[in-house]
């Protein structure tokens, strides 16, 4: 069959062409009357919108590209991303836009980036898990609109971004292990070139003050096996540690395991404390006390930053939300 055209759905209508192709480039000056029709007529015929003919005229792409600074295995092993992801496809649905995901956790994979982004395929950038002095975010600064989803160290007044209150959580952990009576309290951070692993730390010395020495203090790279290995060096340096901050659920479910391999009891002997609350901290034994960050809320927040962008706003502010200790078996 034939496949239906801006000119079947005009004549089923009973309006001219010109009409048509202003309801579907967004114009606002189109009679009540004349979008029922049309919208009537477009379910009629099955007329599909041409993306690449709509894109000559209106300068837009209908599509997002939310780019992941990490390698291609944290992609699948990190459930925060899921989150992200869905929530992005959902709201970017409601107004007709696709989400094109994209990694770029190599110069290689940087460069396909830039190239697909400053090429004009894109009308907006969403940033992920970017880290401090990623040469990607200068070559994106001539593109489209960017945002990110957490702060970009250096850039905090120029790319806006919906972020948790980082120090916020980790000051709430600590001090209920503080509250609890734990006298040699750790933490494993996350990488120290992102907002997450910086931020977190300092929460967690805000509390400690002269008590958080480096010899407590261990670093991961947000996945399981960093944090695996991070628990076995503090278990090394400090045997007699009685409870332990780590930066992610993903980290802590490996420190669990280092723990175990240790022979001490959780919580009796070690309190475990995480940072996200995501899908992993029910499926840890013993479930995962940690820090609740409103990840689906500030991926809603960062989708909404980007349109107003996209639809021409000049500023926008970034926004930072609240986080909340969520205390289960594990402390």
């Amino acid at each position: 069959m034939k496949r239906p055209t801006i000119h079947d759905v005009a004549a089923a209508a009973g309006v001219s062409r010109g009409t048509v192709s202003r309801l579907l480039n967004g114009d606002k000056y189109v009679s009540p009357a004349a979008r029922v029709a049309i919208e009537r007529a477009i379910s009629e015929t099955g007329y599909v919108v041409n993306r690449a003919a709509r894109s000559l005229v209106t300068q837009r792409t209908g599509s997002i590209a939310m780019v992941l600074s990490e390698p291609h295995e944290k992609l699948f092993e990190d459930p925060n991303y899921s989150t992200l992801i869905r929530v992005a496809i959902r709201m970017l649905a409601e107004r007709d836009m696709s989400l094109v995901m994209m990694l770029a956790g190599d110069e290689g994979d940087r460069e396909r980036v830039v190239r697909y982004v400053r090429g004009g395929h894109a009308d907006g950038v969403l940033l992920v898990s970017t880290h401090a002095g990623d040469p990607l975010v200068e070559a994106l600064g001539s593109g489209p609109p960017a945002v990110s989803c957490g702060a970009v160290i250096g850039h905090e007044n120029v790319i806006p971004y919906a972020a948790a209150d980082e120090r916020l959580g980790a000051r709430q952990m600590t001090e209920y292990f503080v509250s609890q009576g734990r006298k040699r309290i750790a933490m494993i951070t996350g990488p120290m070139d992102t907002p997450g692993g910086i931020q977190r730390l300092e929460g967690f010395a805000e509390v400690l003050g002269r008590k958080a020495t480096t010899k407590l203090i261990a670093h991961g790279d947000w996945t399981q096996a960093s944090g695996e290995r991070a628990m076995t060096e503090l278990l090394e340096r400090v045997p007699d540690l009685d409870a332990v901050f780590v930066a992610s659920d993903l980290m802590a479910s490996g420190a669990l395991a280092a723990l175990r391999a240790a022979g001490r009891r959780v919580p009796d002997d070690v309190a475990v404390g995480g940072f996200d609350d995501s899908s992993v901290a029910l499926s840890t034994h013993p479930p995962l006390t940690t820090i609740r960050q409103p990840l689906a809320e500030m991926a809603q927040e960062t989708i909404r930053l980007l349109l107003a962008l996209i639809d021409g706003a000049k500023h926008v502010d970034p926004v930072i939300l609240p986080t909340e200790l969520v205390v289960r078996e594990s402390a």
